[in-house]
């Protein structure tokens, strides 16, 4: 079973996965991938704005200094983290749900939740596959985890 979509590692993965995960959501077709990079550049964009709106609040959360930080991450192909994904379910007003493969139990695993002021029903699912890569989480899981085949 692939459970992810084969986002490319442009740096722009985490941004790629969350447009891509958006669109699922929102029973649309999966965007091109020309598309999808278009998206997830304007995603970009405006999660570095809303760090600028939310400054008070996120500044202290970022490392180093907060106004290099935002311009580095304005940056097509610097990798995105837990904080682009907080500002991203603000951004979109939705939840998004982060999960990874526990390859001990060959189960998916949520890991982290962002945006749950937005509510839980429906969450933009994307999957972390460590070392710095994030994908769309394509397949529905039920519950919190999932058994996968081992032909990944």
């Amino acid at each position: 079973m692939n459970l992810g979509s084969g986002i490319p590692g442009d740096g722009r993965c985490l941004f790629r996965s969350v447009v891509h995960g958006a669109c699922l959501r929102a029973g649309k077709a999966s965007p091109t991938e020309n598309r999808e990079r278009e998206l997830a550049d304007e995603l970009r964009a405006t999660v570095a704005d809303e760090f600028i709106k939310r400054r008070a609040d996120s500044e202290w959360f970022v490392e180093g200094d907060f106004d290099t930080y935002v311009a580095q991450m304005r940056q097509p192909h610097v990798w995105g983290g837990e904080p682009e994904l907080l500002m991203s379910s603000h951004v979109l007003q939705v939840p998004i749900t982060v999960h990874m493969l526990d390859k001990r139990t060959n189960s998916v695993k949520t890991i982290a939740e962002y945006g749950q002021e937005y509510g839980k029903e429906n969450p933009i699912r994307v999957l972390y596959h460590g070392c710095g890569h994030y994908d769309a989480l394509t397949s529905s899981l039920d519950g919190s985890q999932r058994k996968m085949n081992k032909s990944r």
